[in-house]
């Protein structure tokens, strides 16, 4: 039989690829395929899709960068290149099969060194599971805007280089590395703020500098005439009113600080809007990590065995497919050397796995825990709802069941600093599955996790002292290292004196003071 006879004979498939090289006609012919899936099954809302495929390097420079497309430069982000690229050429770690930027048209960056099946993975991943999410979660929606993030990142970029150009490479250092240590306290939690722009931007920019150098040095020339010791004598009524023309309390210490420091320029007081801005972007992402990841597992998940049902996905790069997956969900017992708490995508997973299963296989407890979907059969439906009005505190909460509680072997363990043993708090029975749900939402809050650091007040027209008060939970003091370190960092921004008072959240007891003038801690 000669081999033309041969090939004849051989059937033919409706594979979409039959080996692990890839070429755009095939991406594109995947892609089309994978949409179908996700838009007329799945019946995901979407932006419209940017793929772009880059190389491993390329994917490590935006590791480092927060994985922005655009980003200004800073020192940290090339030491986080350099440790990241040594552990990957020495086989340490793996890289990430893309990155994906919330924006409008949705950006997923692909490896060029991925094979054909995991750019099936990826596209269905990050296009489709992570694109959804970004549109349609209540936190994105609030918080952040895809149509200008990419503009105003350019805008960012752009500035803080010609901040460079003008004032010198160290002193913009400076002020970049005092911003990126307030981070994490220079956002908004509550307060809705506007979209960003880039043409709003620039506009209100330009005003600010011609207004503040008009303003500036007549602003904070000399100091008012104050008593004998150099202090204003203020009433408890002018006291009121200065905290409340000042909006105080104040959380987001980098918003106050950019307003109302009295030795700032203008052109820092645009570098450190520039970080919050940026700070808040990253705000929805820290709140929904094992609901995004969640989401965009189950989305490939699905669309991968759909596409295999359909004939159009071969059993081989099917396997291929869920040998990465499988990697991806792997949640190592807490005795194993790589053991870092609950993986995201693991947690994320089952839990959108389970809410599947109680909507079209319940078992009496799901009925009794679950009344509103158990039985329901529109899990599409379901999944849709929390994926667009829960984050993860609120999400564990509502929809952790007593069967993955079981599966993860979940538990309560009481630490309390005054006893000298730990406590069992919540086992396998109906009350330990609330606590351990109660207790397992309450780790990924973040308003618990992160500190609350908040002004208090300052006396602009006097000593300028600005006053910091930390509300401390669950009688958790700030680390000293850190803490200290920080301090030297506003210290730096604000340009006066700076005191952190330590103050129980619930009795208000003083626990320590700390102050940039004499260094000393009083416990």
């Amino acid at each position: 039989m000669t081999t033309k006879t041969r090939a004849a004979r051989k059937p033919k498939t409706n594979y979409l690829f039959e080996d692990s090289d890839w070429n755009f006609d095939t991406m594109h012919r995947t892609y089309d395929a994978i949409q179908d899936v996700a838009l007329n099954d799945l019946g995901l809302d979407i932006y419209p899709n940017q793929i772009e495929i880059i190389s491993s390097e390329q994917m490590l420079d935006a590791y480092a960068s927060h994985g922005m497309p655009l980003m200004y430069r800073h020192w940290a982000f090339g030491k986080r290149f350099v440790r990241e690229e040594q552990m990957y050429r020495k086989g340490y770690t793996g890289l990430a099969y893309e990155i994906v930027i919330n924006s409008n048209p949705c950006i997923s960056y692909n490896m060029e060194e991925n094979t054909m099946a995991i750019q099936t993975l990826v596209m269905a991943h990050a296009a489709f599971g992570h694109n959804h999410f970004f549109k349609n979660n209540y936190l994105f929606q609030q918080w952040t805007d895809a149509d200008g993030i990419l503009d105003y990142l350019d805008f960012a970029k752009t500035y803080v280089t010609k901040c460079e150009e003008r004032h010198g490479y160290d002193a913009v250092e400076e002020i970049l590395d005092s911003a990126h240590a307030l981070m994490d306290q220079g956002v908004f939690r509550y307060r809705r703020r506007p979209k960003l722009n880039l043409r709003e931007q620039l506009r209100r920019e330009r005003e600010r500098q011609e207004y503040e150098d008009r303003t500036f040095n007549d602003l904070w020339r000399t100091l008012p005439k104050c008593g004998p010791e150099g202090k204003e004598t203020k009433t408890d009524e002018e006291l009121a009113q200065r905290k409340q023309r000042l909006k105080l309390p104040e959380e987001n210490l980098l918003y106050f600080i950019e307003k109302n420091s009295p030795v700032l320029e203008p052109w820092q007081r645009e570098i450190l809007r520039i970080v919050r801005n940026i700070s808040q972007y990253f705000y929805p992402q820290k709140q929904t990590k094992v609901m995004n990841e969640g989401c965009a597992t189950f989305v490939h998940h699905y669309i991968a065995n759909e596409l295999n049902v359909r004939g159009q996905l071969s059993e081989g790069a099917l396997l291929e497919i869920l040998h990465s997956h499988s990697n991806v969900i792997y949640q190592p017992p807490f005795d194993h050397p790589h053991y870092s708490g609950l993986n995201p995508y693991a947690l994320g997973f089952a839990m959108m796995q389970d809410i599947k299963r109680i909507c079209t296989e319940p078992t009496d407890e799901d009925r009794e825990w679950f009344p509103e979907i158990a039985g329901c059969d529109d899990w599409r439906k379901v999944l849709k709802d929390a994926w667009a009005n829960y984050r993860d505190e609120s999400f564990i909460r509502q929809f952790l069941s007593p069967r993955l509680i079981r599966e993860f072997k979940l538990f309560v363990l009481g630490d309390d600093t005054e006893d000298t043993h730990y406590t069992v708090g919540g086992i396998h029975d109906e009350r330990g599955y609330q606590r351990v749900r109660e207790s397992l939402a309450r780790s990924y809050d973040i308003g618990l996790i992160e500190p609350d650091v908040q002004v208090v007040d300052v006396d602009l027209k006097g000593d300028r002292m600005l006053k910091l008060r930390h509300n401390i939970r669950d009688g958790v003091p700030l680390a000293r290292r850190n803490r200290d370190e920080v301090m030297r960092h506003v210290r730096h921004l604000w340009g006066y004196d700076v005191l952190l008072t330590g103050a129980d959240s619930e009795s208000g007891e003083k626990r320590y003071e700390l102050s940039t003038a004499d260094k000393k801690e009083k416990d």
